[in-house]
C-alpha cells in the first residue's frame, strides 16, 4: 500500500469515529447537563456562558438546544435522504403538539412516512443519559414547530409535563402506528 492509500484510509477511520462521537453526544450520550453538553456537540462549539449570549441575543434556548439534532435532521430541518425524515414541512411536526414532546421523550423506531417518502430508522429519547426539563423540551420543540416554514404554535412546559405524565410507564421508542393513535 502506497503512503498515500494508507493516509486515505486514516482519514476515512478518523472521520468515522468523529462522526460515530458526534451522533452520540447529538443524541444525549454523556453525564453533563443539557446545556453544557449541547455546547460541546461540535468542534469549536462555544461554552456555555456564551450560549447564553447566543440565546439572549435572539438565537433562542430550542435553537441552542437544537445543536443536539442537526447531526441527523440538519440545520435546515431537511433531514438527510433516505435515512433521516426532515422536520420542516412535517406532518408529524405539525400535527399534534403530543407527537413531537412524545418522540423526543422517548424516541421513535421503525417505519415512517413524512412527506411522502418511507423512512425506515431510529432515534433515541432526546434527552438520553442527559435529564431534559420539561422547558428545555417545550423550548426544542417550539423550535423545530416554529421553524423552517413550519407554522405550528409552540409549546409549553405545561404541554410537556402533561404527555410527559400520560407516557411516564413507556419503556421504549414509539412506532408511527402507536404515536398516530396518541391523543
Amino acid at each position: 500500500m502506497t503512503g498515500r492509500g494508507r493516509w486515505k484510509g486514516a482519514t476515512w477511520r478518523t472521520m468515522s469515529l468523529g462522526v460515530v462521537a458526534v451522533a452520540l453526544a447529538a443524541c444525549g450520550g454523556g453525564d453533563k447537563p443539557a446545556s453544557e453538553a449541547s455546547a460541546d456537540m461540535t468542534a469549536g462549539a462555544p461554552p456555555a456562558a456564551e450560549q447564553v449570549a447566543v440565546a439572549s441575543a435572539g438565537a433562542g434556548a430550542g435553537e441552542v438546544l437544537y445543536a443536539r439534532c442537526v447531526t441527523c435532521h440538519q440545520m435546515n430541518g431537511e433531514g438527510m435522504a433516505g435515512a433521516f425524515p426532515p422536520l420542516a414541512g412535517s406532518e408529524w411536526v405539525n400535527g399534534p403538539a403530543s407527537h413531537p414532546i412524545a418522540v423526543v421523550l422517548h424516541g421513535m423506531q421503525g417505519p415512517i412516512t413524512v412527506k411522502g417518502v418511507s423512512y425506515n430508522a431510529a432515534m433515541i429519547a432526546y434527552g438520553t443519559g442527559v435529564p431534559m426539563s420539561d422547558q428545555e423540551v417545550a423550548d426544542v420543540v417550539s423550535y423545530v414547530r416554529t421553524t423552517w416554514g413550519n407554522a405550528s404554535g409552540p409549546v409549553t412546559a405545561e404541554d410537556v409535563a402533561t404527555v410527559r405524565a400520560a407516557t411516564a410507564t413507556r419503556t421504549r421508542p414509539w412506532t408511527a402506528a402507536e404515536l398516530a393513535a396518541l391523543k
